[in-house]
């Protein structure tokens, strides 16, 4: 009893409140992200932008939607403050500052984007539970719409910056692109990337391979579409990617960590490359080191793609499971286990979440 008093005697009740209250505005912050979510998909934002205050009805009828459901849109926009709201009129309005960062047209980029991750991994919540008590996986099909997401998250962190910011980490790529030259995309996608290099680079032959047969639809769809005539996608497990010396470059955008065997995948790139070719990968930026992540951009988001997506996918496939946030410390020693000489790290302006790591075969 004496030191049930003593551990009563310590506790804080103004932390514990404060606390309390810091998870209840998590709680409040889930809720939003969910309806950022729902204002980029049904493009919400978009037709607020550069607008007049305007009423939910007048809203809705700009959207072709249901009013009342529009009106509940605009109250958590406005308690979230994020919309302006006269109660005067009744009228709502999306200020310059906050449409720079919530559009499409976003010059800050669209962090709306972000936003669709709660509802998606939302959607497996039942089966999450599951995995934690069987510690089994999941496949890529069980997640129907990471593709859109991610190849709309890509278009922002890698295809708008691809040509003037991306190509160059690697300075010889943009002339040997100019001159022709075979390149892979090892784990495409909807190929959006590829199809910016193809139609920017004609005497250059590009590859895009990706585990899931829809995205890789889509890209053959989106390309022919596009008239382009050097390029192709094909639907194809790396786990038996064994190609040798065949390829002046080969990128992997935000796709390594979610491989069976991320490492053997490495050595395959290694492999696959010619003696003078150039590996560009992007991955998260974070630290293998939890205690480094702290204040990691989006920390506490990318961990729960972690356990929702990138694990259970890996392990699903057989994988380890290695995860989202792997750590660029991991993923330099595996770039080196691969063979490489030579491996640069940078991080863009743009995109301080993601990091760069420049690879080559010999030592510059």
């Amino acid at each position: 009893m004496k030191e049930s008093a003593q551990l009563n005697s310590a506790f804080d009740h103004a932390q514990a409140d404060e606390f309390a209250n810091s998870i209840a505005e998590i709680i409040n912050s889930g809720a939003v992200a969910l309806m950022l979510s729902v204002g980029h998909k049904l493009e919400l934002f978009d037709l607020l932008v550069d607008s007049p205050p305007c009423t939910s009805q007048q809203l809705a009828d700009r959207a072709g939607m249901a009013e009342r459901y529009i009106r509940e849109w605009l109250a958590v926009m406005v308690v979230s403050q994020i919309l302006s709201y006269d109660p005067a009129d009744k009228t709502y309005y999306l200020p310059a500052e906050h449409a720079a960062c919530l559009t499409r047209t976003a010059p800050a980029g669209n962090l709306a984007v972000s936003a669709q991750f709660i509802p998606l991994v939302g959607g497996i919540y039942p089966k999450l539970l599951d995995l934690f008590k069987t510690g089994k996986g999941l496949t890529y099909q069980e997640f129907p719409c990471f593709h859109d997401v991610m190849s709309e998250d890509s278009s922002l962190t890698v295809v708008n910056e691809l040509i003037a910011t991306i190509l160059p980490l690697a300075s010889e790529i943009p002339q040997r692109l100019q001159n022709g030259i075979e390149v892979l995309d090892a784990g495409c996608s909807k190929g959006l990337a590829l199809i910016k290099l193809a139609s920017e680079y004609p005497d250059s032959c590009f590859t895009g391979y990706d585990f899931c047969s829809d995205a890789i639809e889509h890209a053959r769809s989106a390309a022919q579409k596009a008239g382009l005539k050097n390029i192709r996608f094909e639907t194809f497990d790396l786990t038996h990617f064994s190609e040798i010396s065949r390829y002046d470059l080969i990128t992997s955008f935000d796709a390594v960590h979610d491989q069976k065997d991320p490492e053997q995948f490495l050595s395959s790139v290694f492999r696959a490359l010619k003696s003078d070719g150039v590996y560009l990968m992007q991955d998260i930026g974070g630290s293998a080191q939890l205690e480094k992540n702290l204040d990691f951009p989006m920390a506490a988001l990318l961990y729960t793609i972690s356990c929702t997506h990138c694990t259970p996918v890996s392990i699903g496939q057989g994988g380890i499971g290695l995860g989202t946030m792997w750590g660029r410390e991991t993923a330099l020693s595996m770039l080196q286990q691969a063979g490489f000489q030579s491996v640069e790290q940078k991080v863009l302006d743009h995109d301080p979440m993601n990091i760069w790591f420049i690879s080559r075969k010999g030592a510059e």
